[in-house]
């Protein structure tokens, strides 16, 4: 028998649930999809499955929370027939390239802001309404915006911000919103699914007019792609990815889903709070946030068989360079290996087995 490829990490009010209820598609009031760039690729089969099949069995409503490639899915997700939607993603995403000039390594932060534009613009052109007027699905779209040296973008004021707003972070979480504020843009003016006390937190409404400033901004990635300024209907600033405040949606979801679930497709176990949090593995731990969610994430024994030994992720564009060829095939092999995930769950669905939930 193969060891299984997909693990469960369940908080203790989760874990109480699945004991008297099972898992039932009408318990989920949440889905959260965490920043973590090409890492959100072995998601793909479990979101199609998810949002496909398993979610369309019942008819409440649920909050979908993104940041960065995180918001991306989401956003897809309410899309009109979301499995060739997310399907469609997860292909754009393997074959993103961008040009370089003679002697650079990497390309400018502008150009590939550019192309990043360009490729939303066509993915979700005539469709937006399809998105924030979602039947069912209320989406939530994490963004960073800068406050004070980063209120707007700048060669010497956003490097100095930033080395700020690390050095600030290493003292308490908290403080960090000195330097950045949670932003998040809601449609059909939905509530936040999650309290607010932990950080400094705005709220906006999400529409046809700012959805793609707003989920543009939620994937732009400090000095990999150019802050975003001046989104209809929010706060004047500069908008960054979602996940530097919020990289793994570490929320307070328990007092706001009204006894339900939060369902986490997740690459990993651990759901850190900020991208800034990386490396600091005492902010790692579970907290009673996460109370109520259950983590789907893969097993790394099975990361372990992966193309690299490990998930996709932004360190093969430098890896592979310019063979574009060979990093569409490293990342579609792993992709393609994802399906596992996605069946696994389905069983277990069908033959649900507490022995397998582990505590978060």
């Amino acid at each position: 028998m193969r060891t299984p490829a997909l693990r469960f990490f369940a908080g203790p009010a989760a874990r109480a649930h699945l004991a008297r209820h099972g898992l039932n598609p009408g318990d989920v009031r949440v889905v959260p999809g965490a920043a973590g760039g090409p890492k959100g690729l072995v998601l793909g089969p479990l979101d199609r499955f998810l949002f496909g099949e398993w979610l369309p069995q019942s008819q409440q409503p649920v909050d979908l929370v993104g940041a960065s490639i995180g918001a991306w899915r989401m956003a897809t997700a309410c899309l009109n027939n979301p499995v060739a939607a997310l399907g469609r993603l997860e292909r754009d995403y393997i074959h993103q390239q961008y040009d370089l000039l003679p002697g650079q390594k990497r390309p400018t932060a502008a150009h590939v802001s550019e192309r990043f534009g360009e490729s939303l613009a066509h993915f979700y052109g005539g469709r937006v309404a399809e998105v924030v007027n979602h039947p069912r699905y209320r989406l939530h779209i994490v963004t960073s915006r800068g406050r004070h040296l980063l209120a707007r973008e700048h060669g010497l004021r956003t490097p100095l911000g930033y080395l700020g707003a690390f050095l600030t972070n290493g003292l308490h979480r908290k403080a960090m919103g000195a330097w950045l504020e949670r932003v998040v843009f809601s449609s059909q003016g939905a509530a936040l699914p999650f309290a607010t006390r932990d950080y400094r937190t705005r709220q906006v409404a999400l529409n046809d007019t700012n959805f793609r400033p707003a989920l543009q901004a939620s994937c732009a990635i400090p000095f990999v792609l150019q802050a975003v300024h001046h989104i209809p209907g929010a706060p004047p600033g500069a908008y960054w990815d979602g996940g530097i405040t919020d990289y793994h949606l570490h929320l307070d979801y328990p007092a706001h889903t009204a006894g339900g679930l939060v369902l986490y497709p997740h690459f990993q176990q651990a759901v850190v709070p900020g991208w800034l949090d990386k490396g600091l593995p005492w902010r790692h731990r579970a907290t009673p946030f996460l109370s109520n969610t259950l983590v789907l994430a893969p097993d790394p024994a099975w990361v372990a068989t992966l193309p690299n030994g490990k998930l996709p992720d932004r360190t093969d564009f430098t890896r592979y360079g310019t063979d574009l060829a060979a990093r569409i095939r490293a990342w579609g092999t792993a992709v393609s290996a994802s399906q596992r995930l996605a069946d696994e769950l389905a069983e277990w669905l069908h033959r649900p087995d507490l022995g397998r939930i582990q505590p978060l």
